[in-house]
């Protein structure tokens, strides 16, 4: 239910353009390379001149994180595409990857901007070289060169929970604990991740994949297994988020953005949520709905954040499309296929599509909606493309979602 006195300022943006850069595993080329060719194909796509763009975001800037995370800053962006703005943001804090598209639409509802550029870039693949995938580690600063770490990564790393995926084994193995989510449930998210990149030409993994397959995958962090998880990969994605006026002047259907899911409500923790179970997608879904008169039953489309397939239960149970305990059974059969009642990450997400860390699902939930999906195109009962698409990024201890409906000017 709509608890809001006026509309949500959010309501004032829609994506105007959409660009993507080359996406693939070792491309190895530059975070700013690969940006800028996003970047660009997102202005065009909107109809828009460089000298148009007043406003620049991103997720998370300031170099953060792994080599490959971060992509470039928003001064490199800036100078770069020799940018004059009026307003700017980048920053890791706030409602998970969502942050900077979050971000862009109130800036443009505040009149702080009115075309923002908004991307995020990813050269995991290429930083990773030929060998496995980093933990969150790295090094560390402590007596006689030992490593010496502070906040929760004191109580992880010694004990060899390096990556997120040791963490998030933890509520995979409490929902099987809890629920009885069995592994043959939970493969249905990468059956259908794979199925879908079937039929995406950018997708990273096309070759079909079984249940044979998926269970006899090696084990990463139990009950996850290798195909439980994002494929690193390289590549940009770029949108144009417009104050809505501007729809008119589109020569595409426009993705109005209608309600955005923000809260945080528990203990901002990997182990120490009030509910293992949820994490912080549960409040980040409650807060979207409290901003919309729109309800589960509405979405036509769902881009659901996949680093990890647990996760899509997790966002399935939070954004109300099944109840609590509920997903393993809502996901078998052909609920979550392109041609069911509720598709689910249509061009692969990133278990197959790659790991563009949230951003390829926004993307993929503006070409759903503008109908332009191709072989992967969802067609509604009512015989078009989807007018309403629920994305959610994240689902750790930082989340947010996003609801974009379709429009024609």
């Amino acid at each position: 239910m709509n608890l809001l006195s006026e509309e949500p300022l959010e309501r004032r943006a829609v994506v105007s353009g959409i660009g993507q850069s080359a996406v693939g595993r070792r491309l190895g080329r530059t975070d700013l390379d690969l940006t800028l060719d996003a970047c660009l194909a997102a202005v065009a796509d909107a109809g828009l001149a460089r000298d148009d763009i007043d406003g620049l975001a991103t997720y998370p800037g300031m170099g953060t994180g792994t080599p490959g995370f971060a992509g470039p800053t928003t001064p490199e962006v800036q100078d770069a595409l020799r940018l004059k703005l009026n307003w700017h943001d980048g920053g890791g804090e706030g409602p998970g990857q969502m942050r900077a598209l979050i971000t862009a639409c109130l800036a443009v509802g505040a009149g702080l901007a009115r075309h923002v550029l908004v991307y995020r870039t990813v050269t995991e693949s290429t930083a990773q070289g030929s060998g496995g995938r980093q933990g969150i580690g790295g090094g560390g600063g402590g007596e006689a060169g030992l490593p010496r770490f502070s906040g929760f990564l004191q109580w992880t790393l010694p004990f060899g929970a390096v990556s997120a995926v040791n963490w998030i084994a933890l509520v995979a193995q409490r929902r099987m604990h809890e629920f009885g989510l069995t592994r043959e449930q939970l493969s249905q998210i990468a059956l259908n991740a794979r199925r879908n990149a079937g039929v995406n030409p950018a997708a990273i993994y096309r070759d079909p994949m079984s249940l044979d397959d998926y269970l006899g995958a090696r084990m990463i962090s139990t009950p996850l297994c290798l195909f439980d998880c994002d494929a690193p990969s390289d590549g940009a994605t770029a949108l144009v988020v417009s104050h809505r006026d501007f729809a008119p002047d589109l020569d595409h259907p426009v993705c109005h953005v209608n309600a955005a899911g923000t809260a945080l409500r528990g203990r901002p923790s990997w182990d120490q949520f009030d509910d293992m179970t949820t994490m912080a997608a549960r409040d980040a879904g409650s807060s979207m709905w409290e901003r919309t008169d729109l309800v589960p039953g509405d979405v036509d489309v769902a881009e659901l954040y996949d680093g990890f397939s647990i996760l899509v239960m997790v966002w399935l149970e939070a954004l109300g499309f099944c109840g609590r305990g509920e997903s393993g059974a809502f996901v078998e059969g052909t609920t979550i296929s392109r041609t069911g009642s509720l598709p689910v990450n249509t061009a692969g997400g990133q278990l197959s599509g790659g790991r563009l860390h949230g951003f390829g699902l926004i993307h993929e939930a503006c070409v759903q909606l503008r109908g332009e999906g191709g072989d992967r195109q969802v067609v509604t009962a009512r015989g078009g493309p989807p007018e309403v698409a629920a994305i959610s990024n994240g689902g750790g201890p930082i989340a947010g979602s996003l609801l974009l409906t379709r429009g024609v000017g």
